[in-house]
């Protein structure tokens, strides 16, 4: 019984050693960031530069006044809640879309899927200076001909050709819902890809009975969606759309790619500044205030996926 024993505490042990380079690493690089945020959040006007040279700050909520108080804070916030309402059910319900279809091509079906998946794994802002070239106004240029040439980027240059005028997308001067949809497009363009995989693994996993039957009832393609594939996906689609808003509210290397670190057309700084835009901006001198704001980010995030958690709870069919 002893010799039982012993091996059980070993083997327990055994678990604790092989995990413990993980803990290390979690307690490091997670755990203590979060305690340390907490901690300079609430360290009025705490800087680290003064703190090494041992200045002493008081305990209390001045960061948060600070940064509710900030002259911009409600064009971050409104920002950062703009784009989530917007990109979150568009690319939900175009991800849906794709994947039924994806899910009833069989030829090319890999490859196609694949190339699908591509922009998941590229660097987001080499697509947004990609995305930054098609929507950019070229202007004119001298020709071979010594003709002056006039061009307006990709986008435009597709909108003349429908006969439609050109827009000011991203150029100075340009106008704030015409920056938002390109955001939007470039934000749904890269979401897609991940959830299109969350909800092609859903659909593939489908008991293929329940649509044999409804094609026996000769139930039409649309009500098999919303009657059959729709409630079976419920549980992915509420996983896309939690993880969609907390992706949509830490939105920043998008804006950058497109508009650089300047988070808005030239001459426009700060126009389409977010939430992660402003901690950002706060780390480099006011890392209180990037510590407070983090924690309201953190806290709007929550009530949000708390939200969707409860309207997914009584929607989802498990």
């Amino acid at each position: 019984m002893a010799e039982v024993l012993k091996k059980i505490k070993f083997e327990k042990w055994k678990g604790w050693l092989y995990l413990s380079p993980a803990i290390i690493l979690l307690l490091i690089f997670t755990v203590w960031p979060i305690f340390n945020t907490i901690r300079m959040a609430f360290l009025e006007d705490f800087n680290t530069l003064q703190a090494s040279r041992g200045a002493v700050f008081e305990i209390g909520f001045k960061n948060f006044e600070k940064v509710i108080g900030y002259k911009d804070f409600l064009t971050c916030l409104g920002n950062t809640m703009i784009l989530c309402v917007l990109t979150v059910p568009l690319s939900t319900i175009l991800a849906l879309v794709i994947a039924v279809c994806l899910n009833s091509i069989k030829f090319l079906s890999r490859f196609i899927q694949t190339i699908f998946f591509l922009p998941y794994v590229t660097n987001s802002i080499a697509i947004g200076m990609v995305f930054a070239a098609m929507f950019n106004i070229v202007g004119s240029f001298l020709g071979t001909d010594n003709q002056i040439v006039q061009t307006w980027g990709i986008v435009n240059e597709v909108l003349r050709a429908f006969g439609m005028e050109p827009i000011n997308w991203i150029n100075s001067g340009s106008d704030y819902w015409a920056n938002i949809w390109v955001m939007v497009i470039y934000i749904v363009w890269n979401a897609l890809p991940f959830k299109i995989l969350i909800l092609l693994g859903g659909l593939q996993s489908v008991n293929k009975q329940y649509y044999e039957a409804a094609k026996i009832d000769g139930t039409s393609r649309i009500r098999t969606f919303t009657r059959i594939t729709v409630p079976l996906l419920s549980p992915m689609i509420a996983y896309v759309v939690i993880t969609g808003f907390i992706g949509g509210f830490k939105e920043y290397s998008s804006i950058v790619g497109i508009f650089g670190d300047g988070m808005g057309p030239a001459g426009e700084k700060g126009k389409l500044n977010t939430m992660v835009g402003y901690i950002y901006d706060s780390l480099s001198l006011h890392q209180g205030r990037a510590s407070a704001a983090a924690l309201i980010l953190f806290g709007i995030i929550f009530i949000v996926t708390m939200i969707n958690l409860y309207v997914s709870k009584k929607k989802t069919h498990y």
